[in-house]
């Protein structure tokens, strides 16, 4: 069983910064793909981005490619999300993830683990 726990959020204006991380413990975190959702408020939960186990394969969606970054070190059992240029539109609740693979994870379907979220705000 793995636990995950995402620490970071806060409140940041647009155009800012923040970064978050997620802790794994309690299993092989360097055998799992990682993955980071979110859902904003009325919203169905949507993936963001998603690194391999090796962090050789990563994904982002459309909406943070380009601004958003995702990396892991698997030393620390820790996967990253570094936002850069935030909008309104990135405030949500952010989950991390760990599923078999990109692909997995990419889909919503199958993830083995979930973390509980913290709240991203993007002030105007």
């Amino acid at each position: 069983q793995v636990q995950l726990v995402e620490s970071g959020g806060g409140l940041v204006q647009a155009g800012g910064s923040l970064s978050l991380s997620c802790a794994a413990s309690g299993g092989t975190f360097s055998t799992y793909a990682m993955g980071w959702f979110r859902q904003a408020p009325g919203k169905e939960r949507e993936v963001v981005a998603a690194i391999s186990w090796s962090a050789v394969t990563t994904y982002y969606s459309d909406s943070v490619k380009g601004r958003f970054t995702i990396s892991r070190d698997n030393a620390k059992n820790t996967v990253y999300l570094h936002m850069n240029s935030l909008t309104p539109a990135d405030t949500a609740v952010y989950f991390c993830a760990a599923g078999a693979s990109t692909i997995v994870l990419r889909s919503g379907d199958g993830i083995h683990y979930w973390g509980k979220g913290t709240l991203v705000t993007v002030s105007s």
